[in-house]
């Protein structure tokens, strides 16, 4: 269960496939140091740009392209990179602070962001992203680690089409990932249909502002934090087939209290605001339980010469599936309205938790953290 935007994901679709195969031919680190600085300087074109009185719509659209083509190499690098930096038994702890890490970094910024907007205009603020991208560049060229290329382990290398289908052939014959990846597929499909409308539910539906938004998707930052911080400590006392069930329904059924709280704010607006910001604490924690424990185990089952191309057959699924969710959003809306839609959204996402009920019995024993 994971919200991304859509414009920058249907790169997936893409380059996703191909991107994986390449991330298992190089290093992992550079990869995503280069990603990185590319990022930052494309997005720093939107400031320059507005500064000289030169920005048009159709630099946004350029920009998000680019950002989302160099986006699909960082992550999948990124998802391959941690069972190489740290041991096997070390891997699901890695991805927990990781997660924590990356949840704490953005509590703060909706909500600054939101308050920003009303003294400074939208593309002064994309410095501040430019300037995350450099960062980063920096924390990875200060890394240190052992990384080597999975040359010798994988074999000779094959035409690019072999290697992909080797992959994809892998995420369909291992039973876990194969639920794991309809399940996720399904969720993100409904889940964003409610990301991509909360906007919408909270500005005009609600009436609420700008900041008022950015506080709702900081208290689910800081639900996110909990989450997987919490990951590690369920993993330990329950089997990863209980967590990750439970994290999936637990999150979906939180969900459906977004349009619950469309439907009361209409005469209780603080009583549905205090329901929307309790409900995107509560999903957000509960999909990091599930998100760290689903990742931990997809890595802790895949061979390490494969995991670019697991994980880019992954995201093609799984991420491929956030553009399309976008644009039913809009249609559904449009047809029937944003609480109706959120409804189909919300009861859609806890149907998805059914590839993932009994998981447990497919894992293996000595797979468990």
């Amino acid at each position: 269960m994971t919200v991304q935007s859509p414009v920058s994901t249907v790169s997936f679709l893409l380059v996703g496939l191909p991107a994986g195969a390449w991330v298992d031919r190089w290093l992992k680190r550079p990869t995503m140091m280069l990603a990185a600085l590319i990022r930052s300087l494309v997005v720093l074109a939107i400031p320059w740009l507005w500064f000289a009185g030169k920005l048009e719509i159709w630099h946004l659209y350029a920009v998000a392209t680019l950002v989302g083509l160099v986006t699909v190499f960082f992550d999948v690098a990124y998802q391959s990179y941690v069972p190489i930096l740290v041991s096997d038994g070390d891997v699901g702890r890695a991805n927990a602070r990781l997660e924590a890490t990356s949840q704490l970094a953005t509590t703060g910024g909706p909500a600054l962001s939101g308050l920003f907007m009303r003294v400074v205009s939208a593309p002064v603020l994309m410095l501040g992203d430019a300037l995350s991208y450099f960062v980063s560049f920096g924390c990875l060229a200060l890394t240190k680690d052992s990384e080597v290329q999975q040359r010798l382990e994988a074999g000779p290398r094959r035409a690019l089409a072999a290697e992909i289908g080797e992959g994809l052939r892998f995420v369909r014959d291992q039973p876990v990932i194969r639920r794991l990846v309809v399940a996720m597929g399904f969720s993100n499909l409904f889940v964003c249909m409610v990301s991509t409308l909360m906007p919408i539910l909270v500005l005009r539906t609600m009436g609420l502002d700008a900041f008022m938004l950015g506080v709702v998707m900081t208290c689910g930052s800081i639900g996110g934090v909990l989450g997987a911080s919490l990951a590690p400590m369920l993993r330990r006392r329950l089997s990863d087939g209980t967590v990750i069930a439970g994290g999936l329904v637990a999150a979906a059924v939180f969900v459906m209290v977004n349009p619950v709280a469309g439907l009361i704010s209409r005469d209780h607006r603080n009583l549905g605001t205090v329901l929307l910001t309790i409900a995107e604490f509560c999903m957000t924690a509960a999909a990091l339980v599930y998100n760290v424990t689903q990742v931990s185990l997809r890595q802790s089952l895949c061979p390490k010469h494969l995991l670019g191309r697991m994980n880019a057959s992954i995201r093609f699924v799984v991420w491929g599936s956030i553009p399309i969710s976008a644009l039913l959003a809009g249609w559904l809306s449009s047809l029937m309205g944003v609480v109706p839609t959120l409804w189909v959204g919300g009861i859609g996402s806890l149907l998805t938790a059914l590839p993932v009920l009994g998981i447990g019995r497919l894992i293996p024993v000595d797979q468990h953290a």
